[in-house]
């Protein structure tokens, strides 16, 4: 018995199988391209068992190079048969579609890194972006906390994944929305307004939208938050220094909004 493991040759040719491992694809691979035409061995055993000449080998070795530049199957034959200015016309026209295609993986790795950010840290804000942004009652803190209090809920992905892809005018927009919002608020807080009156009504579905722009916020969760404005002493704070009391008459005109809506603000929950 023979223990010679040099590839098995038939008048200088190789297998399919020693064929495939030298240029390192597989036996199925090498019958696809010769079914196709791209690659057909010279030769056959009396078996019919395919042979590859040195020649074929030689193509099969180009065919994997293009492949590895990303050339599509379709397109090498032409590069493996034309002449050498049209091969390298050909050749610089997949260069520049590579070219375009590292842009747009570049651009969104970018995508996914400010995705993660986002998720982590809630807004691709610095602290002074915010309290420029938001106003000095802004405490940077908020968007943590809101992370760990709400972080593996859908709504929190909403925020990350809206965050990440706004710009710094973006927020500056709505952020001059929300000012004027809490502008009306507390005027008509100072003003005596009845929270359940028409005008309360469309203050407090404004602040839901306001919400809205961040993640899906229905009447039962715009309650939860209502009761969470008054209960911390930062929200309590921020509301309260636009208008004293403004704070608990957002919380009365939300309810009052949910009702309308259908939703019993003594029964209602997040999900």
């Amino acid at each position: 018995m023979t223990t010679d493991r040099a590839p098995h040759r038939v008048a200088d040719a190789l297998t399919v199988g020693d064929a495939a491992a030298a240029v390192g694809v597989t036996v199925r691979t090498l019958h696809h391209w010769d079914a196709v035409g791209l690659v057909r061995p010279s030769a056959r055993t009396a078996a019919g068992y395919r042979l590859y000449a040195p020649s074929d080998v030689a193509r099969l070795r180009r065919v994997v190079a293009y492949r590895e530049l990303d050339v599509s199957l379709e397109d090498v034959p032409g590069l493996l048969d034309a002449p050498g200015d049209d091969a390298v016309e050909a050749l610089r026209h997949h260069r520049a579609l590579l070219r375009e295609r590292i842009a747009r993986m570049e651009r969104t790795a970018h995508a996914l890194d400010r995705l993660l950010d986002a998720r982590e840290r809630g807004l691709l804000l610095t602290p002074a972006e915010q309290a420029v942004l938001f106003g000095e009652t802004w405490d940077p803190a908020w968007p943590a906390e809101a992370r760990e209090r709400w972080g593996d809920t859908p709504q929190w992905a909403q925020y990350a994944e809206r965050s990440a892809e706004r710009t710094l005018d973006d927020w500056q927009e709505l952020a001059d929305d929300v000012a004027a919002l809490e502008s009306d608020l507390a005027a008509a807080c100072r003003a005596g307004v009845d929270p359940a009156s028409a005008r309360g009504l469309a203050l407090a579905e404004r602040h839901r939208a306001s919400i809205g722009a961040h993640f899906d916020c229905t009447p039962a969760r715009h309650v939860c938050l209502a009761r969470r404005f008054m209960e911390d002493d930062g929200f309590r704070a921020h509301y309260d220094g636009a208008a004293p009391g403004l704070a608990e008459w957002l919380r009365a005109s939300v309810e009052a909004n949910a009702r309308s809506h259908g939703v019993d603000p003594a029964t209602a929950t997040w999900d």
